[in-house]
């Protein structure tokens, strides 16, 4: 590895001045500590030395009122935190479920899908949408597209972020004529339609239905082009679309290669095959992460319904394989169904059945409408969950990425279903592992307002740290039913072996009722992470706790606490290729900590989750009580070294692929 100081050099560049001075390293003690040269003051020294520990009782975040900051009549539960107009701030895509095109023009009409919201900077928003062309159609039957999942990256290597822009074309009235498009971006924020043969427009007409559940830019070769994975929902009640990965060449271009790279499933006509995970996915989510550190991404796909989800396997891009049910992501491995209220009902009914001599409890539902199938809902897949989103960040520091999912789980499933929960990563070679310690072991579990007939809608979720302590927090976006609400968890560090958790009560952080949707950046740039989060309104009953808003305006809410502790900003920009953002670079950030070395974890994501989510490219990492950090980026380009640079706290950086670093201030 190559190690970089930083270069005196100072640029006035629009608002933004960049400087840089240099550091050098020392050891004391032992310990890996930086000594910051400010002979030319050029940059100032911002380090906390006193900086606080967060603990309860200490307020986390002020909701800034969305008329205040340009953000009310923005109304959905699809958001991305990306900075489209390339200003170096993160902006606002926000798209409706279930709605087709619209006009995009900047209207409060209750009909509109989407919005692009452009960030000033100090997070106050300006309407983008009619001149972004984001959602700019192809044919003539359509004023635009409805475009309700999106990613982002660089396809092109022009440094301006392009977008995937997927359309539900099975519902031919939403997709009025429209398909799912690679739509380029051609810099300030606006963007053009790409390739008219580009296999990402599936042929209606042919019977190529899409109905894309999630986007995930990624380089699964290294060769230093980005690739799009696609997961699939179902239509028409089972009717299956197997998932998707599409090659980039660099130049915009994407062609099919699933089957040609081995993502393959089959139909849903043996439930043996379904339970194996060998069957089409009903894929709620989709994300792309290395999880076993061989610098190759593996697929996952999360699937609703109590369907398998399903994990490919990287073999250095070239192929995958399904280790789905071995790796331990399928589902869980309780397999109870005795408790399943319908199938207490069924063995009421029928109690000479297979198994039914072990159901012993009294049915507490109705059961004058049966709802249990004894021969498939006893199979290990019908006693899965219903997945929406998963997320893959490194939870104990341990130098592998762990998976937070999202599950909705009912009462009425019984102990079997799955829940929302995290999976520590066990990995070891080149396979996958993910043990699931359960939610009683890492300290947590979710309240529910009713303790025998409740609902965890648990669908979108998001994982940063919210009080740059140096710990990733979770927080858990619950919704659609009554007594659900956005649950936030904060890590309290390792206890033999496993991440411990516990409930920041909503007086710290916030209350938000059926919370879908969650995009996080630090859209004010002060070195903490902010968010922006949806509502759903769907199933609202006024009589529930929880209850519905009056409408699903986004909700801001500005991070009051992080920037009292330590914290460094970088982006990268990767020069082998055309990937200039560097989706899917392996980041570790290492301080020192009251003499013992701490290392995180980061890989910069290129879209993930419950149809469509995405985080600012720009990283945002609490150091805690340290004024350095050591960074190490593994840039994910075949060949390449990786290089480390020395940064400062209280600054923002651009680490460039074989340059010094630079520092970047407001």
């Amino acid at each position: 590895m190559r190690n970089r100081t930083i270069d005196t050099f100072g640029m006035l560049r629009r608002r933004r001045l960049l400087l840089a001075a240099s550091v050098s390293a020392v050891s004391i003690g032992g310990a890996s500590c930086f000594e910051l040269d400010r002979s030319d003051g050029a940059l100032e020294d911002r380090c906390i030395a006193d900086a606080p520990t967060w603990a309860p009782g200490t307020k986390l975040f002020a909701e800034r009122p969305a008329a205040d900051i340009g953000l009310l009549g923005v109304t959905g539960t699809r958001l991305s935190a990306v900075d489209v107009d390339g200003d170096g701030d993160a902006d606002l895509v926000v798209r409706r479920n279930g709605v087709g095109g619209d006009v995009t023009l900047p209207t409060a009409d209750p009909a509109r899908s989407a919005w692009v919201m452009l960030n000033d900077g100090t997070g106050h928003f300006t309407d983008a949408t009619a001149t972004a062309n984001l959602m700019a159609p192809r044919g003539t039957d359509a004023v635009s597209r409805s475009g309700e999942t999106v990613a982002f990256g660089d396809v092109d290597g022009d440094g301006v972020l392009d977008a995937f822009s997927g359309v539900d074309t099975t519902n031919e009235t939403q997709a009025q004529n429209e398909t799912s498009e690679i739509v380029r971006g051609v810099g300030g924020g606006v963007f053009a339609l790409g390739d008219a043969n580009s296999d990402v427009r599936r042929d209606i007409t042919a019977g190529e239905y899409d109905l894309p559940a999630s986007a995930s830019f990624v380089d699964v070769d290294r060769d230093g082009h980005l690739d799009l994975w696609v997961t699939e929902h179902n239509y028409d009640g089972l009717v299956f679309i197997g998932n998707r990965l599409y090659s980039g060449d660099g130049k915009g271009g994407f062609v099919d290669e699933s089957a040609a790279r081995g993502i393959v499933s089959a139909e849903w006509d043996n439930l043996d095959v379904v339970s194996a995970g060998f069957a089409h996915t009903r894929s709620w989510s989709g994300a792309a992460c290395d999880l076993n550190n061989d610098g190759y991404a593996e697929l996952l796909s999360a699937s609703y319904g109590r369907a398998p989800n399903h994990l490919w396997r990287s073999s250095r891009g070239a192929s995958f394989l399904n280790v789905s049910v071995d790796s331990g992501y399928a589902y869980d491995t309780d397999f109870t169904w005795q408790d399943n209220q319908f199938a207490v009902c069924f063995c009421a009914q029928n109690p000479d059945a297979d198994g039914c001599a072990e159901v012993t409890s009294s049915p507490l539902l109705d059961c004058s409408e049966p709802n249990w199938d004894h021969d498939s809902d006893r199979q290990p897949f019908r006693l899965g969950g219903n997945n929406a989103t998963s997320v893959c960040a490194d939870l104990d520091n341990d130098g592998d990425l762990d998976i937070l999912t999202t599950t909705i789980r009912h009462w009425w499933a019984g102990s079997g279903a799955d829940m929302a929960e995290v999976l520590l990563n066990d990995s070891a070679g080149t396979s996958v592992s993910l043990q699931r310690p359960g939610r009683a072991a890492m300290g947590w579990d979710i309240p529910h307002p009713d303790p025998i007939a409740w609902d965890e809608g648990v669908m979108t979720a998001a994982i940063f740290d919210v009080d740059n302590d140096g710990r990733q927090d979770l927080y858990l976006g619950a919704s659609d039913y009554a007594g659900n609400r956005g649950v936030w968890l904060h890590n309290d560090g390792v206890v033999d072996g496993v991440p411990k958790f516990s409930a920041i009560d909503i007086d710290d952080s916030f209350e938000h009722n059926r919370s879908h949707g969650v995009a996080v950046a630090d859209f004010d740039g002060d070195g903490d992470l902010d968010m922006v989060v949806g509502h759903s309104r769907s199933r609202c009953d006024a009589s529930a706790p929880n209850n519905c808003y009056e409408t699903s305006n986004v909700r801001y809410f500005d991070n009051v606490f992080g920037s009292t502790s330590n914290h460094v900003r970088f982006a990268l920009k990767q020069t082998s290729g055309s990937n200039t953002a560097a989706v899917g670079a392996r980041v570790t950030i290492t301080t020192d900590v009251d003499g013992a070395p701490v290392t995180q974890t980061r890989e910069i994501g290129g879209g993930h989750g419950h149809f469509g989510m995405q985080d600012d490219l720009v990283q945002t990492v609490g150091l805690g009580t340290a004024c350095a950090a050591t960074v190490t980026v593994q840039w994910p380009v075949t060949g390449v070294a990786p290089e480390t640079f020395e940064l400062v706290a209280g600054h923002r950086f651009l680490l460039t692929q074989g340059e010094a670093a630079v520092a970047v201030e407001e």
